[in-house]
């Protein structure tokens, strides 16, 4: 599971051409469902998008406050893209991203929790799955990348120097 924190002052999703959730203060979270992903990395991402400390606190201490110590709200967006290759070619591939239903069901579990951590109503939704435009205002900016789960693959596994074998 892959998203994209931005700290923001407002932000909006638009869906033929109608405001369907905005916010004020606080995050807006791009979220991508990798294959292979469960509630495990969902209640991971959606603990962190609630507790990372993204706001100074009144005494000018950096880095002190999250989205819940400010009282702000979070904007949570599906967006599959995330998880793109561009290794070859230049038309992306999206076979890193998990499909429909499947990826459905754990980005609504990923935006409940979220809801559950906090208060429901300070946390909106855009739209799955619909061609959306999102509207921001980054406060920073300050932009972050998360991940839960999905491992990189790991490299060849290194050749023992005759000095190791022994």
């Amino acid at each position: 599971m892959k998203a994209i924190l931005q700290r923001v002052l407002s932000a909006s999703v638009t869906v033929e051409k109608e405001v369907v959730s905005s916010i004020g203060k606080g995050v807006l979270v791009f979220a991508a469902m990798a294959p292979g992903d469960t509630e495990k990395e969902a209640d991971s991402l959606a603990a962190k998008v609630l507790k990372l400390r993204l706001w100074d606190d009144d005494t000018g201490g950096r880095w002190r406050k999250s989205v819940m110590d400010i009282g702000g709200e979070v904007l949570c967006v599906s967006q599959f893209t995330l998880l793109a290759s561009t290794k070859k070619g230049n038309k992306p591939d999206f076979h890193g991203a998990m499909g429909g239903e499947e990826a459905k069901r754990l980005y609504e579990y990923f935006f409940e929790k979220v809801q559950q951590g906090y208060v429901a109503d300070k946390v909106k939704n855009g739209v799955f799955q619909a061609m959306m435009e999102v509207a921001l205002v980054n406060d920073g900016p300050v932009t972050l990348e998360l991940s839960a789960g999905q491992k990189p693959a790991p490299g060849p596994t290194p050749k023992p120097t005759p000095s190791q074998k022994d």
